[in-house]
């Protein structure tokens, strides 16, 4: 892992998703003061694992991680995918240690948060501490979504849900909306929508086939945006070709 180096929110082309989201800019270089650090994590290697202690929070700079947990039966279960501006490690905020793991699923780069002084911090400051409810509560309305995953979606809604929702939070992110490449690994996908490798490929191809995506390893074209919405909604493929 290569050595940690400064960095500057103000200079961050993600600083309106992240922390300083609201701040002017003698907050953002209050703020600037306190994440003094930013850090490399080469791809398949851990930012943190689950058990360890918490003393940092992690602002994604760039590239994209998975949070993973461990069952009692040893099986991987993934918790969700991040990538920039997005904060990692607030699942530990309550317990005082991590509950998963976090993942490089590339070459990415962490800014590192120090919480004690972040919280000295958001009491100062206003307008930190309601972004960073916000972020908080956008992290739980995410888990819930998973749940709404696991428990009444089948598998072509699930995956059709899952590729909107990339869709959305890469437009955010000022890329494309219709046109990325899928990060994590089939396997990966089917852990965290609790389906298995060859449920993901097959609901893919599907997708493929039916003229609702293009796809190329993991290159990604979303090409009838309408249809995959009437998918994720519970409407049948078939049903929702008619429907277009």
């Amino acid at each position: 892992m290569s050595t940690p180096q400064a960095t500057k929110c103000s200079l961050c082309s993600f600083n309106k998703l992240c922390l300083p989201q609201g701040l002017n800019d003698d907050d953002i270089a209050r703020l600037d003061q306190i994440i003094a650090r930013r850090r490399r994590v080469p791809r398949d290697e851990q930012l943190y694992v689950e058990g360890q202690p918490f003393h940092h929070l992690f602002a994604v700079r760039f590239g994209h991680f998975k949070t993973v947990q461990v069952s009692q039966r040893g099986e991987q279960q993934i918790g969700g995918f991040h990538m920039a501006g997005d904060l990692l490690g607030m699942e530990a905020i309550g317990t005082g240690q991590h509950t998963v793991s976090a993942v490089a699923l590339e070459d990415s780069e962490v800014c590192e948060i120090p919480f004690a002084r972040l919280q000295e911090l958001v009491m100062q400051v206003p307008v930190l501490l309601q972004h960073f409810h916000r972020t908080m509560s956008r992290e739980i309305q995410r888990e819930q979504s998973v749940m709404l995953f696991l428990s009444h979606m089948r598998a072509e809604q699930r995956l059709a849900l899952f590729l909107l929702n990339l869709s959305g939070r890469y437009a955010q992110r000022g890329y494309s909306s219709t046109s990325f490449q899928l990060r994590m690994s089939r396997e990966d996908i089917g852990g965290y929508l609790g389906l298995t490798v060859e449920s993901v490929s097959r609901q893919l191809a599907r997708l493929k086939s039916d003229g609702l995506i293009a796809l190329n390893n993991r290159d990604l074209r979303i090409l009838d945006r309408s249809r995959l919405e009437a998918l994720s909604s519970g409407m049948p493929v078939a049903e929702a070709a008619c429907a277009a």
